[in-house]
């Protein structure tokens, strides 16, 4: 639980405010497309962190790392709270993005357990617990707008960000064992990764795949409030769609990766959320153009990620086993860049006028893509064994 908790904290901080985005601009004095890099540039920050998480965590152990990342968010979302400016809020918001050793290092910890089979599953199943953040999140903020200003949503992270970190420093233990190596050391392995071929399918597979869940995050406030013409408080409840997909994902990943296999999970989970996707843009060229088809169909985003995250996670952590932080920065890094670029350029094409289809043909691409990727890593596996 305590581990659900901690990577529920993120998941909470990237999306209790979407919702407010159109609010957001408007009490700012600024365009929705500078408001919405408060997605992307978290995502970009989120992912450049990643990197070097990891290798510390390695090195110094996960527990001071947590407790040390969780007490800096709590600063930043201070800052958050008293920003006169976009531009000051929009530092503080890249800020935040510290919050993210709460997700990296949960999966490590499973990682320090137990095997590849079994952490797929154990990922599966924490992933499935701070799944109902991000279907309860954005409906919570959605209400806070509108009974108290978009600023509630963020004094909210503020009370969750001092409990996880009582939470944390009460009941984590320290699971990895502490290395001799430097850190510069702890960074020369990083070839050892990029030299796997395997590592770059499956994060390639998990990158591709989220990318369709990031440029939904970016896109759907536009679509929602703009094409749709729905309130914060009707939109944070649409938005808990995907979060329904993923909830039943991680619950399929927890009782069957083990039995499966993390590769044909992966092709799954894939070919679901491609299958949705192209379903959902043939509806809207049939002229089937309602809010409640689109957002439905996010359903598939979300079933489908639930089953390719995890397993992908632990295909990369298993590559190299003795790197599991290392690695588990180094491919949460790919996944989260991709999708801050992904919910940027879904950001910077959907203009006034445009409709939904830029978000449409984004999605329908990197689900695409996913589906290649891992195919080459069974491709691969099968040739050469590694």
């Amino acid at each position: 639980m305590t581990l659900v908790l901690m990577a529920s904290l993120p998941a909470l901080t990237m999306n209790i405010f979407l919702p407010s985005l159109p609010a957001m601009a408007r009490h700012f004095g600024t365009d929705y497309a500078i408001m919405q890099l408060s997605v992307s540039l978290f995502l970009a920050v989120n992912a450049a962190l990643q990197i070097v998480i990891g290798p510390i965590a390695d090195r110094y152990g996960r527990r001071p790392v947590l407790l040390g990342a969780i007490g800096l968010f709590l600063l930043a979302t201070l800052g958050t709270l008293v920003a006169t400016t976009v531009e000051l809020f929009l530092f503080f918001r890249m800020c935040q993005a510290v919050v993210v050793a709460a997700m990296v290092l949960s999966r490590a910890v499973v990682r320090d357990m137990v095997g590849e089979a079994e952490a797929a599953s154990m990922i599966g199943y924490v992933t499935m617990g701070m799944a109902l953040v991000p279907m309860l999140g954005p409906m919570l903020g959605g209400a806070l707008d509108e009974l108290f200003g978009w600023q509630a949503s963020f004094v909210v992270l503020l009370l969750c960000g001092v409990a996880i970190l009582w939470l944390t420093w009460a009941d984590l233990g320290e699971t990895a064992p502490l290395q001799s190596a430097s850190f510069r050391a702890q960074f020369a392995q990083y070839p050892a990764l990029l030299t796997a071929r395997r590592f770059w399918g499956y994060c390639a597979a998990a990158a591709f795949a989220s990318g369709a869940f990031f440029g939904f995050l970016g896109g759907a406030p536009f679509v929602g409030s703009e094409v749709f013409g729905l309130s914060p408080a009707v939109l944070g409840i649409y938005f808990a769609a995907p979060a329904v997909g993923y909830i039943v994902g991680n619950g399929l990943s927890g009782r069957y990766s083990t039995r499966m296999g993390v590769d044909r999970m992966v092709l799954t989970g894939t070919l679901i959320t491609t299958g949705g996707m192209l379903t959902l843009g043939a509806l809207f060229a049939l002229g089937l153009q309602t809010a409640e088809v689109f957002f439905g169909f996010f359903v598939f985003v979300g079933l489908g990620n639930g089953m390719v995250v995890p397993n992908a996670t632990a295909g990369m952590l298993s590559v190299r086993p003795h790197l599991a932080g290392t690695a588990s920065g180094l491919g949460g890094a790919m996944m989260i860049g991709g999708g801050a670029a992904m919910a940027a350029l879904a950001g910077a094409l959907l203009q006034p006028g445009s409709g939904p289809w830029p978000l449409l043909v984004i999605l329908m691409a990197t689900s695409l893509a996913s589906v290649a990727s891992i195919l080459y890593v069974m491709g691969r596996k099968r040739r050469v064994g590694a």
